[in-house]
This record gives C-alpha cells, sequence and structure tokens, in this order.
C-alpha cells in the first residue's frame, strides 16, 4: 500500500478529496428533502378536507383544513418555525415531539381509528404555561 501511495500524484490526492468532499455533500443535501418527503405513512391515510376537533375537557370544538395530516400535530402551537422529531410512525399511531423556540414545546400522540377518524393526545409547555390535551377529530366535509 505504501508503494502505492508514492505513486499518487498532489493533483491526484485533490481530486480523490474533492470528490470525497463533493459526494458527501450531495448525500447529506438529500436526507433532509427524503425526510420531509417520506413524512408519518399514517398521515397519507387520512382523508383529507374539513376536520372538527372536539376537546374532552369541554373546550369549543376547533375546525381545520386537514390537508397533510400536519394540521394535527401542533394544536397548541401554531408557529411556523417548530422544529418536530418523529418519535413513532405506526400504521395507526404516530407520536411527534417538537420545539417553538421562545414558546415552549410539546408532544403528541395521534391514533388512527378510521381514514375520518383520530384520537389526539398532546402536552406540553405554552407562553410559559403547562398544558395538556386529549381530542377526537373527525372529518366533518371539505374544506
Amino acid at each position: 500500500m505504501k508503494a502505492a501511495m508514492n505513486h499518487l500524484s498532489i493533483s491526484d490526492v485533490r481530486a480523490i478529496v474533492v470528490s470525497c468532499v463533493a459526494a458527501t455533500t450531495l448525500t447529506l443535501a438529500a436526507i433532509p428533502v427524503v425526510a420531509q418527503n417520506s413524512g408519518p405513512a399514517m398521515f397519507r391515510t387520512l382523508t383529507k378536507g374539513a376536520w372538527t376537533i372536539k376537546f374532552r375537557d369541554g373546550a369549543s370544538d376547533r375546525k381545520i383544513c386537514l390537508r397533510t395530516g400536519q394540521e394535527l400535530v401542533q394544536l397548541r402551537h401554531r408557529d411556523a418555525g417548530c422544529s418536530q422529531f418523529l418519535v413513532e410512525d405506526g400504521a395507526t399511531k404516530v407520536t411527534v415531539q417538537y420545539t417553538c423556540p421562545g414558546n415552549g414545546y410539546g408532544r403528541t400522540s395521534i391514533r388512527r381509528e378510521t381514514p375520518t377518524l383520530v384520537q389526539l393526545e398532546s402536552q406540553g409547555i405554552e407562553g410559559g404555561l403547562p398544558f395538556q390535551l386529549v381530542a377526537e377529530a373527525r372529518r366533518t366535509g371539505s374544506c
């Protein structure tokens, strides 16, 4: 091996290093795109449209337009700048933990009963105060 190294010119070594750096950069750049496009598989099984969320604590119902399923994750943190970490990605249950810089964090579990009915549980901190919610979301029509 040492003899083979003696036959490489500096330009050969540079070409190898540049190729390795380029390959690594392309690989790392592709990772977020794959992660964003794949998302939780369970979300793709939900029927898109208008959904009504009924909170078990008696709070007023909330209506949302479900396009991707992500709308169910951050019910207490509507901030777009939150980072999310997928904890569980099952066929009928998804758990996502998220952090919203300057506004707290949360952990939401969504269990699919049918393509038009899910059970939600979420807890965390919002605006410095703890929250916990349990709700049922059901498709109620078109957006």
